[in-house]
């Protein structure tokens, strides 16, 4: 303990890893009000004034464990950060992309629903950098000739990875090891893309719901949220 004690004093960027580790175990296991100063600085094996040092309060450190969780997603999903720059979403593997992300969310389950719970909850979501690259990757890629016209890029956003979240939930009640949920989450991303490409409804059999969605004012609210940086979409659109 005593070395591990002068390790962390001479490496305060490994204390606040320990830290957010710790506390990224605590919201996983009891959401975010079982995250306490006190509580996370016992785990990661710290007094309570060393944890305060880096995070003065609990509010702060919940928010930089959220993030921290949105990084690990990124990095998962779409790769490093620091090598991607803006991607070119007409050359992204979608299957691969659907598939990695639908996998994380299922080894990830508490995680996943939390963090989006709160991101929902921020007045600019597009300040996550997960969310921004998601919603935003799906606004660049309804300008381009792959996508049909009419997406609605908040809401599809919004479903889809509230889908992606939600899925473990159920899957992990009707499977037994981790071999059926790898198998469930394979399944779910392969359901996301043929809806995503197919749809559901054979248009002729649906003449009603045609109509209504021809409709200009079916839908429309007088405030429309916006999800996504408005900035990055007319950079995208210039």
């Amino acid at each position: 303990m005593a070395n591990n004690s002068k390790r962390r004093a001479r490496d305060p960027e490994a204390t606040r890893a320990d830290i957010l580790e710790a506390a990224l175990t605590l919201l996983s296991k009891d959401g975010p009000d079982a995250v306490s100063l006190s509580a996370v600085a016992a785990l990661a094996g710290v007094n309570r004034g060393t944890a305060y040092q880096h995070f003065e309060t609990r509010e702060k450190l919940v928010a930089a464990t959220l993030e921290l969780v949105s990084e690990r997603m990124f990095l998962t999903v779409f790769g490093d950060p620091e090598l991607l720059g803006e991607r070119d979403v007409e050359k992204v593997d979608m299957v691969e992309t659907t598939d990695r992300l639908a996998v994380f969310a299922m080894e990830n389950p508490d995680l996943c629903r939390i963090w989006l719970l709160q991101l929902l909850s921020l007045p600019d979501p597009s300040k996550d950098p997960f969310w921004r690259e998601y919603a935003g990757s799906i606004a660049r890629f309804a300008q381009t000739d792959m996508a049909k016209p009419g997406i609605d890029v908040d809401v599809f956003s919004v479903i889809t990875l509230a889908g992606n979240f939600l899925w473990p939930v159920w899957a992990r009640s009707h499977s037994h090891d981790e071999k059926e949920r790898t198998a469930l989450a394979h399944r779910f991303a392969r359901e996301m893309l043929r809806l995503s490409l197919y749809g559901t409804l054979v248009e002729d059999r649906n003449q009603t719901v045609v109509e209504r969605l021809a409709d200009e004012d079916f839908g429309q609210s007088p405030k429309p949220l916006k999800l996504v940086n408005e900035k990055s979409e007319k950079g995208t659109n210039s």
